[in-house]
């Protein structure tokens, strides 16, 4: 009994795969999420090159005063060195995943092509018309199928399901990750124009040292507090880039993998 409904089933899935091919019901939505997903990795991307150029400043700030001519010169932002390789490393991660998108958007179009659908149609129906009237089934043509079918729906399908994969597990972590790194940006940025403030002018020596000895420590304290707030935002900047790991990369191959095993063992099998 479970032959017979195989026998009949195959045939009848292969012809809703073939009007599926024409009516292409997933190339739009797929579309959709992939515009989507561009849009979030360049979006982080962007956030990353901020912070990372602020940083670079605040870096290279050496804040050289002389109070009653006493000459003083320190670097307080070359203690955010090891945040910033981290920084550079997420702004790579996020270029990665945007060309990643990019490749998918591509792939999207490509899958859809006119000849590609004409092509699974024709081997589709010979495989079905051997099927239904017991015929042997060249390996070739098996794999044929396959293949085709992995090229008209693989895409789509691998992005429709990693979507849904990132709106139950990932997209709440993006949101709170992104949030927390644009407001380290905001800060780094604020942190840089307060520590490249031209010296106080001319004033009398008790004056001079006054006002040296506010601003010193305004900016240390600066400094120390976007360090912290930098070394708080590690955690988000990895979080980003797991999640960014999981939907361009893991949760892909693992989909394709899965796709393409059970697509063999239904027309590959003698």
């Amino acid at each position: 009994m479970a032959a017979l409904m195989r026998r009949a089933i195959l045939p009848l899935l292969l012809l809703a795969l073939v009007a599926c091919a024409w009516v292409a019901p997933f190339d739009a939505p797929a579309g959709e999420k992939v515009d989507a997903g561009l849009k979030r990795a360049l979006v982080s991307f962007a956030t990353a090159r901020a912070l990372n150029g602020a940083i670079s400043v605040a870096q290279g700030t050496e804040l050289s005063l002389q109070p009653a001519g006493v000459g003083a010169t320190f670097a307080p932002g070359q203690l955010l060195d090891p945040v910033n390789d981290l920084v550079e490393r997420f702004s790579d991660l996020m270029l990665g995943a945007s060309v990643l998108f990019g490749a998918q958007k591509v792939l999207l179009g490509v899958g859809s092509y006119w000849p590609i659908s004409t092509v699974l149609s024709l081997v589709a129906l010979a495989w079905a018309a051997l099927w239904w009237r017991r015929r042997r089934i060249d390996p070739w043509l098996s794999r044929l199928l396959v293949l085709f079918l992995m090229l008209r729906f693989a895409v789509p399908a691998v992005t429709l399901a990693s979507d849904r994969v990132w709106q139950q597990f990932l997209d709440q972590d993006y949101r709170v990750s992104q949030q927390a790194i644009d407001a380290t940006s905001s800060a780094a940025a604020s942190t840089e124009a307060t520590a490249v403030q031209a010296a106080p002018a001319p004033h009398g020596v008790l004056e001079q040292l006054r006002r040296w000895l506010a601003r010193t420590t305004d900016v240390r304290a600066r400094f120390d507090e976007l360090e912290q707030m930098l070394e708080r935002a590690t955690e988000h900047l990895i979080r980003l880039m797991v999640v960014f790991v999981l939907q361009t990369l893991v949760v892909p191959v693992v989909l394709l993998w899965a796709m393409w095993s059970w697509t063999r063992s239904l027309f590959e099998s003698p």
